[in-house]
């Protein structure tokens, strides 16, 4: 029969060998107990042939939310009304029995058609008479939101004026063309082509000596040369008040 060596004696066997290699003595049940510790993959790893997914920004510590500029913007007119001339509103100069367009932006009450009396007055609603001869349709409409603030009718007025017939800008024909007579100078218009305008000559007409009176002075037109690419520096453009005859 085998001789059975006591448990005591292998263990203390065991210990002295792990003493002597420099290490700790360790349980069998403490070797069963260590366990790994878990990988806990980097949330900047990828995976390969997949894009890394995009994070939000984060918004600074010192950024706070303005109120000002979350606020709604302020309604802007930046269209003119169905109808208007085609004129500049930052240039043009209003006249006598000019019709203008005042419109009041969210007010329908105070917008409508005013005609520029001889006077060079308009009336407009809370404001009253004032002067629009001599104004560019731009001032005109600012002055009269200014009047609209300081009389307290309106907190932040936005006026636009408009000019919808041009009748103050005139030139005239007499004399010897089919069509004499007063016309709108709407657009920018040489004598040449107010001539066409006025239907052509009559027959006796003297096509080489026209005038263009322009106050106390009078301008020499010859349309024969005109036409011919000569004198050109004649086929000036007319200006309000200019009178043309063809004798």
């Amino acid at each position: 029969m085998r001789a059975k060596i006591p448990i005591a004696l292998v263990s203390g066997v065991l210990s002295a060998a792990s003493w002597l290699s420099g290490g700790e003595p360790q349980s069998q049940a403490g070797k069963e107990q260590q366990v790994p510790p878990p990988v806990v993959q980097s949330p900047k790893a990828t995976i390969p042939g997949v894009p890394p997914r995009a994070e939000p920004a984060k918004p600074a510590a010192n950024d706070t939310a303005d109120p000002s500029k979350m606020a709604a913007p302020a309604a802007t007119i930046t269209t003119k009304p169905p109808g208007s001339a085609s004129v500049n509103d930052k240039t043009y100069i209003i006249g006598s029995e000019d019709v203008l367009f005042v419109l009041v932006w969210g007010n329908k009450e105070l917008s409508n058609q005013v005609m520029v009396r001889p006077d060079g007055m308009v009336t407009v609603g809370l404001v009253g008479e004032i002067i629009a001869r001599g104004k560019t349709p731009e001032e005109l409409g600012q002055e009269i939101a200014d009047k609209l603030k300081e009389g307290g009718y309106i907190r932040s007025p936005q006026v636009q004026v408009s000019v919808h017939q041009i009748n103050s800008r005139k030139f005239y024909i007499n004399g010897e063309v089919n069509k004499p007579g007063t016309y709108n100078l709407v657009v920018p218009t040489r004598v040449l082509e107010a001539l066409v305008n006025a239907g052509g000559f009559k027959d006796f007409a003297n096509k080489k000596d026209i005038r263009i009176v322009r106050g106390d002075k009078q301008l020499k037109f010859n349309y024969t040369k005109v036409i011919k690419g000569q004198n050109k520096d004649e086929n000036i453009f007319l200006e309000p008040g200019d009178i043309i005859i063809v004798k």
